[in-house]
């Protein structure tokens, strides 16, 4: 743990008007530093040690969709939390990447300081370059406590935002059937 976060998180302490040293604060610092680093540990993964190799050969061209994959990540402009969920889809081309390898990548780059809009394209373009896939596509759907919390405070709104690649952007039938399939009218 970095003993130079922990200082930053005691001064954001004092800075608040709070008694670092109170019974219930002691080990804030050293806590909430711990946090920092875990909900942002995706800074320390690559995208060849999550695929580490599981690309698979297959005859598969049609789409593959994981959908409902959740993810938490921190926007960038107020260090609070958005959650939603991710649909991921790929049409391969001669090889499919091991199922658990789609939600790694949407948590690598969700655990990384975030604007949902920014997420969904390098989730998009992390599979394409992976895969070589024929299209890829993204939705991602999450509650902003940014917007919850503070500001409008509007706590029903979810934002929604897509990448779509090759056969995706490109075919109205395929964006379409991908979007049938995740629950979403097109």
């Amino acid at each position: 743990m970095s003993e130079p976060l922990s200082q930053h998180y005691r001064e954001i302490l004092k800075g608040l008007g709070e008694n670092p040293e109170r019974e219930g604060l002691l080990d804030t610092p050293k806590r909430a530093a711990k946090a920092m680093q875990y909900l942002c540990h995706g800074y320390q993964q690559s995208l060849e040690e999550i695929v580490n190799g599981a690309l698979f050969e297959s005859d598969n061209d049609e789409m593959v969709i994981v959908k409902d994959i959740e993810l938490y990540s921190l926007c960038e402009h107020h260090l609070l939390p958005f959650i939603g969920k991710a649909h991921v889809a790929y049409i391969p081309t001669g090889k499919v990447l091991g199922l658990s390898k789609v939600a790694r990548i949407v948590d690598m780059y969700a655990r990384r300081l975030q604007i949902q809009e920014n997420l969904t394209k390098q989730i998009a373009d992390a599979i394409a370059r992976v895969t070589k896939a024929a299209g890829v596509a993204v939705v991602i759907e999450a509650k902003h406590m940014c917007m919850m919390m503070r500001g409008v405070e509007k706590q029903n709104s979810v934002m929604s935002s897509s990448v779509m690649l090759g056969a995706f952007r490109e075919s109205c039938n395929t964006r379409h059937e991908f979007l049938q399939l995740i629950g979403r009218n097109s």
